[in-house]
């Protein structure tokens, strides 16, 4: 008889009435939206080529920079990098596009020491922008920048060797952010064309 129990053992059966109608209604919109998903590598059912083939057909272009530079050497890592992140261990297939990609460095002293005026700290950036052209028409498809800043420690004010690791960590750092970010957009242009 409901009369027989007390007011808050009601309270919680209702308590838990509550929470397990909406346990039962988010398995019902989970269920209902459970089609909606697709990942985006997987294989397409349409007969159309995979997000993976179509970034092996992206070619990369030789970036722009004097040889022996320091922006050389940032180029090569940036370029090598994001050519793992398109072919994987495989080599990009007959090109489709072309990606070309300039970019800026920046190098900027956050904190100084006080007794010294040394700094302690510092940050390195790469501002990057890149074009995505289609080889059969020559257009430009995708014209895009991306960022990246890390910073980094100078550990004790006269260890040059260690300060010149640190930034080159910093470089690499920076170079894969960059690699990622284009990557990604990439995906993004191919899976959505947009």
């Amino acid at each position: 008889m409901w009369w027989g129990r007390s007011p808050a053992r009601r309270s919680g059966e209702r308590t838990g009435s509550r929470i397990a109608l909406r346990i039962g209604v988010v398995a019902v919109l989970a269920a209902l939206t459970a089609g909606c998903f697709r990942p985006m590598y997987a294989e397409r059912g349409d007969g159309g080529p995979a997000l993976r083939d179509r970034l092996m057909g992206v070619e990369l272009l030789p970036i722009d920079k004097p040889n022996a530079s320091p922006d050389a050497r940032i180029g090569v890592a940036l370029r090598n990098a994001l050519a793992f992140k398109l072919y994987g261990n495989a080599t990009g297939a007959p090109p489709t596009h072309q990606l070309k990609i300039r970019f800026g460095i920046s190098r900027s002293s956050l904190m100084l020491d006080p007794r010294t005026a040394l700094p302690s700290n510092e940050s390195f950036g790469i501002d990057a922008s890149y074009q995505l052209i289609e080889v059969a028409t020559g257009k430009i498809v995708l014209n895009a920048t991306t960022f990246a800043r890390t910073s980094y420690d100078i550990p004790g004010q006269f260890q040059r060797f260690a300060r010149a690791r640190a930034y080159r960590d910093a470089e690499d750092r920076a170079a894969e952010q960059i690699a990622e970010n284009i990557n990604t957009r990439l995906a993004s242009f191919f899976y959505a064309g947009t």
